[in-house]
């Protein structure tokens, strides 16, 4: 019910909110190419720390009445590119095609920039109809601890504690992953790149982390975000609203991390063998997930459907992990809102 408006007005606004192609410049430009890559990074960790670990193998799931596994269309190469270019947005959204649906978002909030005052109007709409589907979410995720209540003790009666360990061996590597991107990653991007004292850095964002950390929210944190970048980091006030506000809407490397760690989870799981293309369709298709994140608690649950549904893991894993989302999330956004 969420995933295709809550992806298509996040994305199309998140690319209308650059406001004039020219003004990526050198900044914007390199901003975006960072966590691009920073984001392959963070998927790969992840595909890394399930695949060295295998939290999900020892469960079994005989109980569990699985329904239709979705199964990936592309069959090679040329038809994975082709699949790309969506023949019927209507049809796109219908089906929930993962990447053709993300182009169309892309193209259209593009064509909204190069419309420039006429798009405007058009890019009002987007903006309202991304924080009306923010509101909705957070609505279901309101009731989310009556939910989470009854999926844990379905989880412990019916699947037994060796579940309860895999999903305790989840929530582990899902803090080691993000643990490694702030001190390994980050570090090295501050230090080479950025060219600033790693500890002052994380001295000045410390309230940022801390109040991302409690509210599991980017775009609750983003005003927090923005004095201490400004007051705390000196960066100059027009660099950092157009970077951090950028970052807070894309740059989502915790999110990216978990997206590849827990669609391998689901794969060991239900026993679904990935090949190495299912592995660098994760890859994209979760980066681009990562991307369409809206900056609220609980958002990286809805972009799973997505990333699943690329490679054929049931989406059965989404109500299996729900239960421990939260306190993943917390640690998730803290990564996300110190790498904008």
């Amino acid at each position: 019910m969420l995933v295709v408006p809550l992806i298509f007005f996040s994305l199309v606004s998140g690319v209308a909110a650059i406001g004039d192609l020219r003004k990526l410049g050198k900044v914007g430009g390199r901003a975006m190419l960072l966590f691009v890559i920073s984001g392959q990074i963070a998927v790969w960790l992840g595909l890394m720390l399930g695949s060295f670990a295998r939290p999900g193998i020892g469960v079994d799931t005989s109980a569990i009445q699985r329904g239709a596994v979705p199964e990936p269309n592309a069959t090679s190469w040329t038809d994975m590119i082709l699949s790309i270019v969506p023949e019927s947005p209507v049809q796109v959204m219908a089906d929930v095609q993962v990447l053709p649906l993300i182009v169309f978002a892309l193209l259209v909030g593009i064509g909204i920039l190069m419309a420039k005052d006429e798009g405007a109007p058009v890019a009002k709409i987007f903006d309202s109809g991304a924080i009306i589907m923010q509101k909705v979410t957070m609505i279901v995720m309101e009731l989310t601890p009556f939910g989470v209540f009854a999926l844990m003790a379905w989880v412990a009666g019916v699947l037994g504690l060796d579940a309860l360990q895999s999903l305790a061996k989840l929530v582990a590597l899902n803090y080691v992953g993000c643990l490694l991107i702030i001190l390994v990653m980050y570090s090295a991007m501050i230090r080479f790149l950025a060219r600033v004292p790693v500890v002052g850095f994380y001295r000045g964002m410390i309230d940022a982390m801390a109040v991302s950390y409690s509210t599991a929210s980017s775009n609750a944190t983003l005003p927090v975000t923005l004095r201490c970048t400004q007051r705390n980091l000196g960066v100059s006030p027009s660099v950092s609203s157009f970077v951090v506000s950028l970052g807070a809407t894309i740059n989502m490397n915790g999110t990216a991390m978990y997206l590849g760690l827990a669609t391998l989870f689901g794969a060991q799981i239900f026993g679904v063998d990935l090949s190495w293309g299912d592995y660098i369709m994760i890859s994209v298709t979760a980066t681009l997930g990562a991307i369409g994140a809206a900056g609220i608690p609980g958002a990286g649950l809805i972009m799973m459907a997505l990333v699943f549904g690329s490679v054929g893991v049931p989406l059965e894993t989404i109500a299996f992990v729900a239960g421990v989302d939260r306190i993943m999330d917390m640690m998730r956004t803290t990564t996300n809102v110190t790498g904008d």
